[in-house]
């Protein structure tokens, strides 16, 4: 398969989709001579945003719906969703409190969209080449919640940006932040190990391969890795190398769940230890992780378990990966 199949099947968003349904949207908007015709302009721009968060239109007019309809708590709703899009960034959220958002609802969306833009090139423009810009926005990245997939696909696009423009060791840092927070994001491991691979930086190339066809099974980049790598050649040598070992595959995996836990999270666990008296096991973490909502420091130490051949810990890997899917 090649990388041209690879990225078709990576999670995109449907541009074509999210442009009808706005289209649909502003069709029923000319004809809004009734409520009825209003409900129907909602429902397709809906829709547009659906298909499409990363257009600023269709955050537009499903705005300009909810001021029409005067309907303050969907403006908010609206206003939130896409906050959280960028990062549930407590700053921008704090300004939805005591504002009539039927008055100041469309200058909050717009401010927020010119400040941060949804289209990465657009964005990079603006970062792209200034120091103190790029120095800013990781970090925001450091400290923004980034669990939405919409958040996490958006900023990874960022940060590819990044990349493309010669800061290839920000993205390697920045990547990994996003990817302890959805671990689900195959295209950035995916990405990742390309980099680590052509660096020759091998071991962790392969254990960026292993995360991304874990949670993508049909495309085989980490057995495709193993190939090339078996055929590599240093002129007539090959190379001598083998898939890391599970003290070394553990040992990352430990990094990225460390990573992947808020500070509030690891004190709550700690506060746990102290009420039970003794030290929890791993399999009890785990099921703290996920009544925390933390699901990336479960998955990770799930496969950390996983990778010592523990039945129970395989079995945990695939329903959390579930839970991730279908949050």
């Amino acid at each position: 398969m090649t990388d041209v199949d690879i990225n078709q099947k990576l999670q995109h968003p449907r541009r074509s989709l999210g442009n009808r349904h706005r289209s649909q949207a502003e069709k029923f908007l000319k004809m809004e001579k009734n409520l009825k015709n209003l409900n129907w302009a909602e429902q397709s721009a809906k829709q547009s945003v659906l298909y499409d968060f990363t257009n600023p239109d269709n955050w537009t007019i499903l705005t300009k719906i909810k001021i029409l309809k005067n309907d303050t708590e969907g403006i908010n709703s609206v206003l939130k969703e896409l906050f959280t899009i960028l990062g549930r960034d407590p700053e921008l959220l704090s300004q939805l409190e005591n504002l009539d958002l039927t008055k100041n609802g469309m200058n909050l969306l717009n401010a927020g969209l010119r400040i941060d833009p949804l289209d990465p090139d657009k964005w990079a423009k603006s970062v792209i080449g200034n120091d103190e810009e790029t120095d800013k926005f990781a970090k925001r990245v450091e400290v923004l919640d980034l669990r939405d997939i919409r958040a996490n696909i958006l900023f990874s696009r960022r940060i590819e940006r990044l990349r493309d423009n010669g800061n290839e060791e920000l993205f390697m840092y920045l990547s990994r932040i996003i990817l302890a927070q959805r671990p689900s994001n195959h295209e950035t491991w995916y990405e990742l190990g390309k980099l680590h691979e052509r660096k020759g930086e091998f071991d962790e190339a392969w254990y960026c391969y292993d995360q991304a066809q874990t949670y993508f099974p049909s495309v085989k980049v980490r057995d495709r890795y193993m190939q090339r790598m078996e055929a590599k050649m240093d002129g007539e040598v090959t190379i001598p190398w083998k898939e890391p070992r599970v003290n070394s595959r553990i040992d990352f995996l430990k990094k990225m769940e460390v990573m992947s836990t808020p500070k509030n999270f690891i004190e709550n666990l700690e506060k746990t230890d102290s009420e039970e008296g003794d030290e929890i096991d791993d399999y009890q973490k785990i099921e703290n992780f996920r009544k925390q909502g933390n699901l990336s420091g479960a998955f990770f130490l799930a496969r950390q378990l996983a990778a010592v051949g523990e039945e129970k810990g395989k079995i945990l890997v695939k329903e959390i990966m579930e839970e991730m899917n279908n949050g």
